[in-house]
């Protein structure tokens, strides 16, 4: 039985993931940062696991709880916005960005990425095209942006850290999603974008380790 991991699982995107996974007969270990979602995990047939990917703790425990774990294919979800607007961001407001999309991911993917070369599988991250500077034509949502930038800079450094162990590291914009984030006027069900994303994660090969991805496989400059 395959494994995955997806690392924020509570709601949209990584719920979605969980329940499509599971459908298939995946082992599936899922995070949350609540109890309560963990337990709604579990009812879904996941090996749930609670997680505050800010804390430097729990993320340590979460290493601990993986020991000897073999991942065919790792998604790192966990994410949030920030600020609406674009003026001066307060030091608060810029921590809760860097400090989930960024810092997240740098304590996390050399974690995760060990448990899946054992395989060697795949890992993915949940980017956002509004990270891109050679597509960029809007300054709207700054703080965001810079963060996804970071995180595809992260997601890179992982592939050429990894990519020689056989992990194929992909950076993923999972277009305009009809979650909390992407709001009810986004043109993408989760269920469009998260079966979009799991076909194109399954096809993609070594070749294309390092890449970031538009959800349907079309590449997104840096």
């Amino acid at each position: 039985m395959s494994t995955v991991l997806i690392l924020g699982a509570s709601r949209g995107i990584g719920h979605e993931l969980v329940r499509k996974y599971r459908a298939d007969g995946w082992r599936v270990i899922a995070t949350a940062r609540q109890q309560a979602d963990c337990d709604e995990l579990a009812q879904l047939g996941a090996q749930a696991l609670r997680l505050d990917v800010t804390n430097a703790e729990s993320i340590a425990g979460l290493g601990w709880q993986l020991d000897d774990e073999k991942i065919d294919a790792a998604w790192l979800v966990a994410g949030v916005y920030g600020p609406t607007h674009d003026g001066f961001p307060t030091e608060q407001e810029f921590d809760q960005v860097m400090h989930t999309n960024v810092l997240a991911a740098m304590r996390l993917l050399p974690i995760v990425a060990p448990l899946v070369a054992a395989t060697r599988g795949k890992l993915a991250v949940i980017s956002s095209r509004m990270g891109s500077i050679g597509e960029r034509r809007s300054a709207d949502g700054s703080l965001y942006r810079a963060s996804k930038a970071a995180l595809n800079s992260v997601l890179a450094d992982t592939a050429l850290r990894f990519g020689p162990q056989g992990v194929t590291c992909v950076s993923f914009h999972p277009g305009w999603v009809q979650t909390d984030m992407g709001g009810a006027g986004a043109t993408l069900t989760v269920e469009e974008s998260v079966s979009a994303l799991r076909a194109t994660l399954a096809g993609v090969g070594h070749g294309q380790n390092g890449s970031f991805l538009n959800y349907d496989g079309g590449p997104i400059p840096w």
